[in-house]
């Protein structure tokens, strides 16, 4: 469903077609007709408790925004969710991006969204990417992973094995001047195909377990 958001500098208004009009997010709205689905199908304790579809958060001009999903990962994966990669975003809206951990905690798949101009209305479309989830372990983020992090001070302390991969990845193929374009990625589909893709994370995560 097409949608439109607009801020006034206080207040969120929101406008779908066969709305009567701008109607005020004080503070959340159900999608249409979506409470009595959820009800015919929820037990009966949870009749009542859909999840809005929209909510205006305390933040000036930030809008919580319910995808229409509920989402539940393998134990040890969590869910980065986030703006589109390499997708630039119509205007006039911004939006944050932040890890959910839904190998314990089930529930709806939220994003927020911070509109960037007033007295103007901002159009999201459904033919048009919202967002991304990506699957993430949870060793990607863990502390030990993030602390083992090792930078060097200068290039006086590169190794001959650092040099030797530079000379292969850079150094090599611009001097071959009949080489193809997208060697990198026809090399790392090649690899991913040629090997488990989890068993490196698996290797990585028994190292730092065993430090």
């Amino acid at each position: 469903m097409d949608f439109q958001l607009i801020w006034n500098g206080n207040d969120i208004y929101w406008h779908f077609e066969g709305a009567p009009d701008w109607l005020p997010l004080s503070p959340a709205a159900q999608f249409p007709n979506f409470s009595q689905a959820f009800d015919q199908a929820a037990p009966a304790e949870l009749r009542g408790c859909a999840p809005p579809f929209l909510t205006a958060l305390p933040e000036p001009g930030v809008v919580q925004i319910w995808t229409g999903l509920m989402a539940r990962t393998a134990p040890d994966w969590s869910l980065l969710i986030r703006p589109p990669a390499n997708l630039p975003l119509p205007g006039g809206y911004c939006l944050y991006e932040g890890i959910v951990e839904t190998d314990f905690w089930f529930g709806p798949l939220f994003t927020n969204l911070r509109l960037t101009q007033t007295n103007r209305p901002v159009r999201l479309r459904a033919d048009f990417p919202l967002l991304q989830v990506q699957p993430l372990p949870k060793i990607a983020y863990a502390d030990q992973t993030l602390g083992a992090t090792a930078i060097i001070p200068d290039m006086s302390v590169m190794t001959d094995s650092d040099w030797s991969a530079y000379r292969d990845t850079i150094a090599a193929p611009s001097l071959d001047a009949d080489r193809g374009f997208g060697a990198y990625a026809v090399a790392v589909r090649k690899r991913r195909r040629a090997s488990c893709p989890f068993s490196g994370a698996r290797a990585t995560a028994a190292g730092l377990a065993a430090a």
